[in-house]
């Protein structure tokens, strides 16, 4: 929805002797455009989703113009591919079955995922002359299935094609299942930091194959947990206490507590974007983004060696012992997390914490200038009074930041 409105305040122009306007005085007029937009997305979880019985990809495609046979091109993650030798071929199978539905223009095409995805525009540029080959549109499908990175790099180069070509996510890890897969961001890192290039785009859809978690490597798996941690703290200590509670079973990845972990991260998230009202991140708060200052820091600073949720868990430490430090959280919340953190299998301490420039200031504190430029220039901070009570902080002292790092050493050195 739209409107126009004049601003009834804009100055006239003066007449002289007669009615002729007086040319010194120059008339201004100015329309306010405001314009409401609505976005909806579905998103699904299902198993075994290139199943050819199984038809929640055809009707994702085809929801909005069921009539139309939808061109679609598909990109798959390289790791996925490894793991899954033959899904190029059931992804064909399946566009053949689907056949007057979808339209698969192209082989499935296999591309680089994890971290690497993002630190160069090749790929983006690559992919974007694919899609101008394969004469996509506005009205086509780029299917992504991979892990976050993948689905970073290439909603980016399908959000800048046209304009926006249609996107159906299927992420393939845990923390693209319950958090960055159901989001509206995508990227890619430049110039040293993290994400620099982007765009906000919804996906047309969401498609969470828990099948696909069964065949990730054991440290991939315990990565994703942290974003789950994290919008609990901020959002719903009673998921929290869940977590607590089934720490065994989803270190062990017993499959119906990983299915809970993902679908209810997933619901705090979408809830997040629908209800917060900034979901493309006008303002400079970003609730979801607690911990990842010093995340974004670690990552860049060990060559993406820690994974993007290895990162978050002791981002979420550190920041919740800074908060101890500065009398706001009671220690024992911040034990609690640690603890949780741990249980769950993450190490929340790595040599990059203690790495110090020319001048003996912690390189991580870099991290805090750059978040600030990312959020618009003011540094907004979510940090927690208690769990499940989330308080933006605008200032931070970097010598109660040292502490809260020094005392994560202590705890590793200890244990």
């Amino acid at each position: 929805m739209s409107s126009i409105r004049p601003d009834i305040s804009a100055p006239s122009s003066r007449a002289t002797d007669g009615g002729a306007p007086d040319a010194a005085t120059p008339r201004t007029h100015k329309l306010v455009q405001r314009i409401s937009v609505p976005f909806e997305y579905p998103v699904y979880f299902t198993a075994d989703a290139f199943s050819t019985d199984n038809a929640v990809l055809a009707d994702a495609i085809a929801r909005v113009e069921p009539e139309r046979r939808h061109r679609v091109y598909a990109i798959v993650d390289d790791g996925v591919a490894r793991a899954w030798p033959h899904i190029g071929d059931a992804i064909a199978g399946y566009a053949y079955r689907h056949r007057e539905r979808m339209e698969l223009v192209a082989p499935a095409r296999v591309m680089q995922g994890g971290e690497r995805a993002k630190t160069s525009d090749q790929a983006v540029t690559a992919l974007q002359r694919t899609l101008y080959e394969s004469s996509i549109d506005r009205q086509s499908v780029v299917v992504i299935v991979g892990g976050g990175a993948l689905q970073d790099m290439a909603g980016y180069a399908a959000a800048t094609t046209h304009r926006g070509v249609r996107v159906v996510r299927v992420p393939t890890t845990v923390a693209s299942q319950n958090d960055s897969g159901v989001g509206v961001k995508n990227g890619i890192n430049a110039f040293g930091v993290k994400n620099f290039l982007g765009t906000f785009s919804p996906p047309f859809a969401v498609i969470n194959d828990i099948e696909f978690i069964a065949t990730l490597p054991v440290r991939d798996r315990i990565a994703g947990i942290s974003e789950a941690v994290k919008v609990a703290l901020i959002r719903d200590p009673g998921f929290f206490e869940w977590l607590d509670a089934s720490h065994r079973d989803l270190a062990a990845f017993e499959r119906a507590a990983t299915e809970t972990m993902i679908r209810r991260g997933a619901e705090l998230h979408l809830r997040h974007i629908a209800e917060a009202g900034d979901p493309f991140e006008l303002g400079s708060a970003r609730p979801l983004d607690f911990g990842h200052w010093c995340a974004h820091k670690l990552e860049s600073l060990t060559d993406y060696e820690l994974r993007h949720g290895e990162a978050v868990a002791i981002g979420l430490a550190l920041d919740s012992r800074y908060m101890v430090e500065i009398d706001m959280l009671d220690r024992n919340d911040c034990e609690r997390i640690c603890r949780l953190l741990e249980k769950l299998g993450f190490d929340l301490w790595h040599r990059a914490l203690s790495e110090r420039d020319a001048t003996g200031r912690l390189w991580v504190l870099d991290g805090l200038a750059e978040f600030r430029e990312h959020l618009g220039g003011e540094l907004t901070l979510t940090m927690l009074t208690g769990i499940g009570e989330p308080v933006d902080l605008h200032h931070v002292d970097e010598s109660r930041i040292e502490a809260a790092i020094q005392w994560l050493s202590r705890r590793h050195d200890a244990r």
